[in-house]
């Protein structure tokens, strides 16, 4: 039974409905809610999905995300980003897009026609989670690429968007070259820097590859920060198990306040994400995830909504060029992603 037709149906036929698309939850992908003593943020109010440049977002020249034009200006990239949030709500529910920044967008005459696609998406409720990602080739190792552009582009965007309550600020994308401890130090920099910008408007990169938040949760000068995480199927060959017990890890005592702001598997396939699982990873992996966000009230941001090219994508361009839209590539993974936001 398809759960795209149950998750319109009855509250009251939900448990019923999960158990015949086999979305029920192991008992394994229970996990301690946030200490008392917390003040936890309200995670599971993100439902996302990263909207990309082609080329991963790792670029050294302005970022272009998928169906959209360099050439385009504020009104074009504001009509066809207006149509392309549109269609990730309708198409699955979603209420957060997660979008890539570099100096090279943001210090230059770009970060004008850029700017249409934040505003595009805040004025139709979406939350914005606006990330840096550094350049590609050599500058491609997991740390900031030239601080003498990076603090410039930060005090751009954060001047135009302090004050909009939907826009999120994510200092860096995948930090993988500093050690932990750097890492926080770098964090916690960035939050001294711009005072104006609320805590609970900031989202700390796990260490790594955004893979473990255990350090970044830790460190008293971060709290009141949401932490992000990703995590990927290809990281591994495990069973479903396995797979929670791993994704506990990275996360620690800290889900309370964490937001897997990447994590996606292949949706081009045609692999069943509904059906029994026969031992496949990437099954094994996406059901696993999906389960544990949802008995965790955890926000996810997939990997990616909208990339051209990518087999991951949850959406592909359809219609023409100066008019967008967005047709699903996987009915099955949509269904679990609207599983893992709680539908």
């Amino acid at each position: 039974m398809p759960i795209r037709t149950l998750v319109n149906a009855a509250v009251a036929v939900a448990s019923a409905a999960a158990l015949c698309a086999g979305l029920q939850p192991s008992a394994s992908a229970a996990a301690p809610a946030a200490p008392a003593s917390a003040t936890a943020p309200n995670t599971s109010q993100f439902k996302g999905v990263n909207w990309a440049d082609p080329r991963d977002n790792f670029a050294n020249d302005p970022l272009v995300l998928s169906g959209l034009s360099l050439s385009d200006d504020y009104a074009t990239t504001y009509g066809k980003a207006s149509r392309i949030i549109a269609a990730f709500r309708a198409n699955l529910g979603a209420n957060t897009v997660r979008l890539p920044i570099n100096p090279y967008t943001v210090n230059s005459s770009h970060w004008h026609s850029y700017r249409a696609v934040i505003d595009a998406a805040t004025r139709q409720n979406f939350k914005v989670i606006v990330s840096y990602w550094e350049g590609t080739d050599a500058e491609k190792d997991g740390l900031i690429d030239d601080t003498a552009t990076y603090w410039p582009m930060w005090t751009t965007v954060t001047r135009a968007y302090a004050k909009n309550q939907r826009v999120y600020f994510e200092p860096m994308n995948e930090p993988h070259g500093y050690t932990p401890a750097e890492w926080a130090d770098v964090a916690a920099q960035w939050i001294q820097t711009f005072p104006a910008v609320p805590r609970d408007r900031i989202f700390v990169s796990g260490s790594g590859y955004n893979d473990s938040v255990v350090s970044v949760c830790a460190d008293p000068r971060l709290k009141g920060t949401y932490l992000s995480l990703h995590h990927y199927g290809f990281w591994g060959n495990r069973t479903y198990d396995e797979w929670t017990t791993d994704l506990k890890a990275r996360l620690g005592d800290c889900a309370w306040r964490t937001v897997a702001d990447e994590f996606g598997a292949s949706m081009t396939t045609g692999l069943n994400y509904n059906g029994p699982n026969t031992g496949n990873n990437e099954i094994s992996f996406i059901q696993a995830d999906t389960d544990l966000f949802r008995a965790l009230h955890m926000g996810s941001v997939y990997w990616p909504g909208l990339r051209t090219g990518d087999t991951y994508s949850m959406e592909t361009l359809i219609g023409s060029t100066d008019k967008p839209w967005l047709a699903t590539t996987n009915p099955s993974g949509a269904d679990r992603l609207a599983w893992a936001w709680g539908r």
